[in-house]
């Protein structure tokens, strides 16, 4: 990626729907520990990639409903497509490389004469992957039949059962563990190879990420059967895979410290009172997060309404800083903490969560940092967010703020937005 200059300190490789993604939890609350650890202390640094059997439609779908963040590398459609950044640049290198030996319209031609395929919605039809429904009892011999007929009509093709439902026609250079293994050989040209790889899964879907050489890999506690099979009998002496004892994207935090991959205390674990902070190694990313998950608090009526609060809320704004409101409308800082004085527990007792993507801090000065990030506040069902420039200034024991300009996203409805 362009955004490193060198190799990634760390690159995760997580499947989303129950891994980083857990669908039981209502309050999201593994996914946005994730969050604030990531943002905190990996952004800057390393790389998160998610990979995923959503098509491009389904992850998108995926990212209004959950409080997800923004990867730098999307890797969908069971390992068939791969794209960059925010924007989603597609790589057409990998496209040419899965042409090879596929035709979809053989596919669907042979396909059709299986009565026991049940064709998934057309969103989920890619150009190089056929997707369908098959009953358990009936996939293996349904996948034995395909894989022989197919070869016959000179298609060089994989087939991938996993969920226990999902039955999906890729090219056999495709699938999830190909498209890594692709990108580690493009980082290893530009010789960038990540120092370290976490791959992350819980179905059969995930199980040749864990094949990649040199590769760090958690089965989350709630893996599936599938994985677990596979597992025991190919990689159950490999002390570099963890089947963790905590569900979903706890399981990858609980992996990160298990391998010693670096800080997996989540900014979200950290009681107030815990002990003093060690301000010299609090980056800008990480006062970001603090001071967003503190306003979240103080919203929820977890944080005391106290004159000391908001005396030390004060003591870390510059009072003739100013702060624009993505409507437009300028206060100044001082003004800004007196609007969060009567906001104390306007949000209490219900789902509200803030949380912030792609905190990126530039240092401007001999103390003075540039951070843009964005922030999103959701309530219920109910989402909005905006893009956020702030300057912040290093002293001796914290960070002070100096000015911060927000604007509505684009994406983003243009609700009550108090602070």
């Amino acid at each position: 990626m362009d955004r490193l200059q060198s190799s990634a300190r760390l690159m995760i490789v997580s499947d989303l729907d129950h891994t980083m993604v857990d669908h039981h939890d209502e309050e999201n609350s593994s996914l946005l520990r994730f969050n604030a650890l990531w943002e905190a202390h990996y952004r800057h640094d390393s790389l998160l990639v998610f990979s995923t059997g959503r098509s491009p439609t389904l992850y998108k779908q995926l990212r209004k409903e959950k409080p997800m963040i923004t990867p730098d590398i999307t890797i969908m459609s069971v390992g068939t497509e791969i794209t960059y950044g925010k924007s989603m640049v597609p790589d057409d290198g990998w496209v040419q490389v899965l042409n090879q030996k596929w035709d979809k319209d053989i596919v669907i031609e042979e396909t059709s004469k299986f009565p026991e395929l049940t064709r998934q919605a057309e969103t989920e039809q890619r150009p190089h992957k056929v997707s369908f429904y098959v009953k358990k009892d009936k996939a293996q011999q349904v996948t034995e039949s395909l894989s022989k007929i197919l070869e016959e009509r000179g298609l060089d093709v994989k087939i991938i059962y996993s969920g226990g439902v999902d039955l999906d026609i890729l090219p056999k250079g495709a699938g999830k563990g190909q498209a890594l293994a692709y990108l580690h050989k493009k980082f290893v040209t530009e010789g960038k190879l990540p120092v370290n790889t976490l791959v992350c899964g819980d179905s059969g879907n995930d199980a040749e990420l864990f094949s990649i050489p040199g590769v760090y890999g958690v089965m989350v506690s709630n893996a599936q059967e599938e994985l677990l099979q596979w597992y025991a009998e190919n990689a159950k002496d490999n002390p570099k895979i963890l089947h963790a004892s905590e569900r979903c994207a706890s399981g990858i935090i609980q992996a990160i410290g298990h391998f010693n991959l670096g800080p997996n205390q989540s900014p979200r674990d950290s009681p107030d009172d815990e002990q003093e902070p060690d301000f010299e190694n609090v980056s800008p990313s990480h006062e970001i997060v603090n001071f967003v998950l503190l306003s979240e608090k103080w919203r929820r009526a977890e944080v005391e309404n106290s004159e000391m609060f908001i005396a030390a809320l004060k003591a870390v704004t510059l009072p003739s800083g100013f702060y624009i409101h993505p409507s437009g409308t300028e206060h100044n800082l001082k003004e800004y903490v007196n609007i969060l004085r009567k906001v104390h527990g306007n949000k209490q007792g219900t789902q509200f969560r803030i949380w912030v993507d792609s905190v990126l801090a530039e240092q401007v000065g001999s103390d003075t940092w540039l951070v843009k990030f964005d922030k999103w506040e959701s309530s219920g069902e109910e989402r909005q967010g905006c893009v956020v420039t702030a300057i912040l200034r290093k002293d001796s024991n914290w960070y002070t703020w100096m000015h911060v300009h927000q604007t509505w996203l684009e994406q983003s409805g243009h609700g009550e937005w108090i602070i």
